[in-house]
Order: structure tokens, then sequence, then C-alpha cells
């Protein structure tokens, strides 16, 4: 079964919690529009945040390696609630995960779900610490 997830205005860590949870059931799992999706917080401390982790690198060979894009951003949030995206099924589901920027023209005019869609007063897109 393959289910389709809108990321418009969606909490990342309950989206992410939400696709990590069925892609482990054995569900494929696609998420539109990472872009779009929202973490919630202080938008000073979430940007110092990224910019930390991706400072910490110290030479090419060495890692690890901090997304830039944000389909990538949400990806690796998802894979970070999986048991282990290197070994057994953690593996198996992690391979079953797609996340695209926008809605590609074979997901248009496909029924999605809303997943974590709770206003709140602090947050910033994801789009804005993809920079």
């Amino acid at each position: 079964m393959k289910i389709t997830i809108d990321g418009s205005n969606a909490v990342l860590g309950r989206l992410a919690s939400y696709a990590a949870r069925e892609a482990l059931r054995g569900d494929e799992v696609v998420v539109l529009n990472c872009e779009k999706i929202i973490i919630t917080g202080s938008k000073k401390d979430i940007e110092d945040d990224f910019k930390a982790k991706r400072g910490r690198v110290g030479t090419v060979q060495k890692g690890p390696k901090q997304p830039r894009t944000s389909d990538k951003i949400v990806k690796r949030v998802i894979r970070g609630m999986l048991p282990n995206h290197r070994f057994g099924r953690g593996r198996v589901a992690y391979s079953k995960i797609r996340c695209y920027t926008g809605v590609p023209k074979e997901f248009e005019g496909v029924k999605t779900i809303k997943v974590g869609q709770e206003k709140r007063n602090k947050f910033i897109h994801v789009k804005d610490i993809s920079k």
C-alpha cells in the first residue's frame, strides 16, 4: 500500500514519527511539499542549531554530513526515528520512504493525508533553513 502525505503546515516531528511508523509496518510512504513543513520553536535557536551542525564537518572525508535541501532534511529526520537504518527492518523501512519538494507530476491529483497540522505561534519553515 502507498501512503501519500501532504507536508503543508505539518509539524516536522509529528509527520516524521507517523511516516516512520507506517514504513515499519511495510507501507510505502511518499511525503510531498517538504519545503512547507514547519519546525516549532524559536526561529533563532533553530537556525543556530542547523548552522552549528553544518559547521562541525572537519575535512572532506569526515562526517557526519548534514543535508542542505529541504527534502533531504525531512528524510534525515524520518531516518532518526527508525530503529537502525543500516541493517534489518530499519533498512527495509528506510528504502520505502520518498520525500519530494513540491508535487511531482506523477502525484498530481492523488489523494493525500494531512498529519500533525496544529497551528503554532513560534515556527520556521524547512525551506528557510535549507538555503
